[in-house]
């Protein structure tokens, strides 16, 4: 189902690059100036579940944005099987602790096609990378509860991504953005499930970029 998501997303952006150069061939507007700056919050969807975020950006030129982000997600092994009991409640077997990442990352962002199509849609290729913190709850604790058990790691990671960015609204920010991560731990890793250690994360997300230029 992911997969089928990513195919659709991705492609709906490759059927507008048409008619933007036809707008271009036929004498479009001036480039937009867009602010230098913008924050904003990211809404991330992916096999894990959702997570979220938020992202600080630097516009040094046309093409090339400096940024931050950090993000907050739970990442689950893939040997996982989830299951229903009688009252609904939803549980998995062999899991030991849950997982969560929160990657730190400072990249750069590359405008594509800046002067061939118009600024209403901006795609770009964007890549990362920087700590992240890695944290597990002890899965046998109600969710909120197990917080109080959680132990802490550092890792290394990054991505690498294409997206987005629509309209020519000076002020707010609007992106698409589909990120693999890749974390590696160098220590002897963590327990999801029992008796199966992780020392490496990889993941796709798709991410929704709100913000506000400044």
């Amino acid at each position: 189902m992911l997969k089928k998501i990513i195919f659709v997303l991705l492609l709906i952006p490759a059927m507008m690059v048409f008619p933007q150069k036809l707008g271009k061939m036929a004498g479009g507007p001036k480039p937009v100036k867009f602010p230098e700056n913008a924050w904003g919050v990211d809404i991330m969807f992916g096999e894990g579940g959702f997570g979220f975020g938020a992202f600080l950006r630097k516009n040094f030129n046309r093409e090339i944005t400096g940024f931050t982000d950090i993000s907050f997600s739970e990442s689950k092994d893939e040997h996982e099987i989830q299951f229903v009991d009688y009252w609904g409640r939803t549980f998995t077997l062999g899991k030991k602790n849950r997982v969560f990442l929160i990657p730190l990352n400072f990249g750069i962002q590359y405008r594509l096609f800046t002067n061939t199509l118009t600024d209403n849609f901006r795609p770009y290729l964007n890549a990362g990378a920087g700590p992240t913190y890695v944290l597990t709850t002890p899965y046998e604790l109600e969710f909120f509860t197990s917080f109080k058990e959680t132990q802490s790691y550092i890792a290394a990671g990054g991505y690498v991504g294409a997206g987005a960015n629509f309209g020519i609204d000076r002020s707010n920010l609007l992106g698409l953005n589909v990120r693999y991560y890749f974390i590696h731990m160098f220590n002897a890793g963590v327990e999801s499930m029992a008796g199966r250690r992780r020392k490496d994360f990889g993941s796709i997300y798709i991410t929704l970029n709100i913000g506000v230029q400044y």
